[in-house]
């Protein structure tokens, strides 16, 4: 499907198809920051059968990650194994007043194809970002020109994702006040992040269905009466964007924010216990075989299957492929085949890839991530695809190393699919490099 695509580019069709591109990215805000969201030629094409067999997969990797939470609220040796910060340990005892700890959340995962498999290399559990971008540009890629002509051919079915959003906000909120009723939410972030326009993407949406939404920089909001106040009217739900850590790190425990949520004056979503989860560690807890004892045989297979090996970075002893090991000193020599990523951190921000360091910075690395909680993991299997786009005038294509990131609802599902593209290692928008593109899955008329 994608070589029939990609032929189907010739000039004219090539350079239309590109004009309507990026008059849709320019006219719906689909940018990030001052870069356009996307700058190929085609989406992603999914089979049907490769998107269930993603979703069974998926669904078993969070009932590990949810048994892994269960356990740490009850069990503070287990809890210790996460990671947490003194401030964040103190917030994770308020009762959000819903059941999941990560109503709305993001896995982030290399799919290989030939041999089937997946990679989980990281789980967004805090601030999930792109499900409205990704619908956007669905609708954007749903018009183009060249898909006309390719859907005379295949059956083409969208991945909607943003309602998703809105259904566990509901849910969330219903579940915390005991009644349905209809909420004032409020998307928190600070103005300048790149972010902001998925945020007035979504403000539209929720208007659509009917919800008062303003989205408002944490520093204007105001607590007073047992109410929280943004824009001057009192908000019952926040969907919240910005990180806690940040808001913590600039505002302190005392912002109206934190205050109002944890004296359940407010809902927010997702809540503080989200950070246990969000954590980088808990792929080592998943992966630890001290901890295989919490996991079920189905949920080991599906572990040791798409889980990398992945430790917190510390003197200790443990395995790797059930083979005894020194954890410093086997991350030190297998430099080419490993990676380390701060605890709580986004963007591709701090994570050094061993491969592309040399020796004493790579060893530099490994003492700073024993001072500051870090994990070194495998590295996996990049697959890509290629990816057309128009280049002064004609089509290049070009092979781009491919991400799967299926946003999850109700800490249980995959509820459509963020994809990335980049031609560097390190695939992430915010890190200022890639692309972003929908998925669509396709059958043969």
């Amino acid at each position: 499907a994608a070589d029939v695509w990609n032929d189907l580019l010739t000039p004219p069709l090539a350079t239309e198809s590109a004009e309507w591109l990026l008059s849709q990215l320019s006219g719906r805000a689909l940018m990030f920051g001052d870069r356009p969201l996307c700058t190929v030629l085609r989406p992603r094409l999914m089979t049907p059968e490769r998107y269930g067999w993603l979703r069974v997969r998926v669904r078993r990797l969070m009932g590990a990650l949810g048994k892994a939470y269960a356990a740490a609220l009850a069990d503070p040796e287990l809890l210790r194994q996460f990671r947490l910060l003194d401030w964040e340990l103190e917030l994770i005892t308020h009762d959000p007043g819903f059941r999941d700890p990560s109503p709305t959340s993001r896995l982030d995962a290399f799919v290989l194809d030939d041999p089937v498999g997946m990679a989980l290399t990281e789980y967004n559990a805090e601030t999930p970002a792109g499900a409205a971008f990704t619908d956007a540009l669905t609708e954007a890629f749903a018009d183009l020109p060249v898909m006309r002509a390719f859907a005379r051919r295949y059956a083409v079915r969208p991945l909607p994702s943003r309602h998703g959003v809105l259904h566990v906000l509901l849910d969330a909120y219903q579940q915390w006040c005991g009644r349905r009723e209809t909420p004032r939410i409020a998307i928190v972030d600070w103005p300048e992040v790149p972010t902001r326009s998925e945020f007035l993407l979504f403000q539209q949406y929720f208007q659509a269905m009917g919800l008062a939404c303003v989205i408002v920089d944490p520093r204007e909001m105001h607590y007073r009466q047992g109410r929280l106040y943004a824009a001057g009217q009192p908000v019952d739900l926040i969907y919240k964007r910005v990180l806690i850590s940040e808001l913590v790190e600039q505002e302190g425990l005392r912002h109206p924010v934190i205050q109002a949520v944890r004296d359940n004056a407010v809902c927010m979503v997702n809540p503080f216990r989200s950070k246990i989860l969000h954590k980088k560690a808990s792929l080592a807890v998943l992966s630890d075989e001290r901890n295989a004892a919490l996991f079920d045989p189905e949920e080991l297979e599906v572990i040791r299957a798409h889980v990398p090996w992945t430790r917190v970075v510390e003197d200790r002893r443990t395995e790797h492929r059930g083979r005894p090991v020194d954890l410093l000193a086997h991350s030190a020599e297998r430099k080419d085949e490993m990676v380390l990523k701060p605890n709580d951190d986004y963007g591709g921000a701090g994570i050094v890839l061993g491969w592309e360091v040399s020796g004493a910075a790579w060893a530099d690395a490994l003492r700073q991530a024993v001072e500051r909680p870090t994990i070194v993991q495998e590295r996996v299997p990049i697959p890509s695809e290629p990816y057309p786009s128009l280049v002064n005038g004609s089509v290049a294509i070009q092979d781009r190393m491919i991400d799967t990131a299926p946003f999850v609802s109700y800490g249980d599902f995959a509820d459509g699919c963020l994809t990335r593209l980049s031609t560097a290692a390190l695939l992430n928008v915010t890190a200022g490099g890639g692309s972003t593109v929908p998925t669509f899955l396709v059958e043969e008329r």
